[in-house]
């Protein structure tokens, strides 16, 4: 799979489209599973989405005789090293199978995230230290706070950026993940291109449309336009455009 940086045309498309648009552009091309369920947005204070590659950490259930305290002496400890790698520009990703019992983070790690140039930090999981983590920088998601530490139930996998599973949703290494105030989309990244510049023409399309609706017209012939809407809308195109 590819991971090769995206072009700033895509990473500013995928910016500004809805994750709404994004589900149904996936499922034109055939995925129905692609938006993480039970995962919501924590930060708020963004106008434009979270977009990067994805950056994985795996947690299976912790266990009595390996998830104490004393791990955290360890600075190569998988959670620490997770933060401490995930490439700039990218989304951390955190698979804590649909656990919000304990949390996935907190907010001193997810500072050492941000301050490294992360895109965003992404778990099915809760977040300790929410009411801080809400105003921070970096784009936040998860499933609802979680004061208590990961290691109650959590273990972190010591292999780093594999596939696994958030929110439902298969996520492999350098997928394209986009979040808005909605929540998550994940995007293969050999789709992520034309998933881009097909879902800004539909939202200048729904935007038309849009205003059609809200000035009086009936769904019948305006929502899908027949073709008198059509010819409308290339009018209203030619104009917009300038």
């Amino acid at each position: 799979m590819s991971t090769d940086t995206l072009s700033e045309e895509t990473r500013e498309k995928l910016s500004t489209v809805s994750t709404a648009t994004l589900t149904t552009q996936m499922y034109k091309r055939g995925f129905r599973n692609v938006f993480m369920q039970g995962v919501g947005r924590l930060t708020t204070a963004h106008d434009r989405n979270m977009v990067g590659p994805a950056f994985t950490l795996r947690y299976i259930p912790a266990r009595e005789d390996l998830d104490d305290l004393s791990v955290f002496q360890d600075y190569d400890h998988p959670q620490r090293k997770a933060i401490e790698t995930c490439p700039e520009g990218h989304v951390l990703v955190m698979d804590s199978r649909g656990d919000a019992s304990a949390a996935s983070a907190g907010n001193i790690l997810i500072t050492r995230l941000m301050k490294r140039g992360a895109a965003g930090i992404v778990t099915d999981g809760g977040l300790r230290d929410s009411y801080q983590i809400a105003e921070y920088d970096i784009p936040s998601y998860h499933s609802h706070p979680s004061p208590p530490t990961n290691l109650i139930k959590h273990h972190a996998v010591e292999t780093l950026n594999e596939p696994i599973a958030c929110g439902g949703v298969a996520v492999y290494p350098g997928d394209i993940l986009v979040g808005d105030l909605d929540g998550v989309v994940v995007i293969p990244r050999h789709l992520a291109d034309e998933v881009a510049k097909d879902a800004a023409e539909q939202e200048i399309h729904e935007e038309f449309i849009y205003s059609e609706v809200a000035g009086g017209k009936p769904l019948r012939g305006t929502y899908p336009p027949d073709e008198a809407a059509k010819a409308r809308y290339t009018e209203w195109r030619k104009k917009r455009d300038g």
